[in-house]
């Protein structure tokens, strides 16, 4: 193989993984379920605070509900714009909950459930689930991460395991 031809495969692939890399990863989808504008635009949508719902993916018969900023303006609306760090969980039983192995994992490290990009390439908002066999209930966090610089905020659902 000439060396042009494998330089153009290679930089085919970096553009590949590039373009990939801003493709919206999301374990599992939300539900919009409503939101609230929190600052008029004149130019772009509002910015606003968007609730949505959720099903844990590995424990049937969790729901969580987020709720998240996000930014309007011509920058938000055309998807370029940097969402804060700010969002608020709350997870309930709305059935009779059946532990799967997968979620039993694992307990100390957690298992991220849910993923929202929150910035074109570098920002994501995440949920965690933890297992506490003692206590025997489920707790789920979401942060925001940043490939560079994280944020501290965060916020805490637990879900007492209980018969239905």
């Amino acid at each position: 193989m000439r060396f042009s031809t494998l330089k153009k495969m290679t930089l085919k692939n970096i553009v590949l993984a590039s373009f990939l890399s801003v493709i919206p990863i999301s374990t599992v989808f939300a539900e919009e379920i409503g939101s609230v504008d929190t600052v008029f635009k004149i130019f772009g949508p509002d910015h606003k605070i968007v609730v949505e719902a959720f099903d844990d993916p590995d424990v049937e018969n969790v729901t969580c509900y987020l709720s998240r900023s996000k930014t309007g303006g011509i920058k938000g609306g055309l998807g370029l714009a940097e969402d804060t760090s700010d969002a608020a969980i709350s997870c309930q039983q709305v059935g009779h909950i059946e532990l799967s192995e997968r979620a039993k994992r694992n307990p100390k490290k957690g298992q991220v459930v849910f993923q929202k990009r929150t910035s074109l390439v570098f920002k994501k908002l995440q949920v965690v689930r933890f297992y506490d066999p003692k206590r025997n209930t489920l707790i789920y966090l979401t942060y925001s991460d940043k490939m560079i610089d994280g944020s501290p905020k965060n916020a805490i659902s637990a879900v007492p395991i209980m018969p239905w």
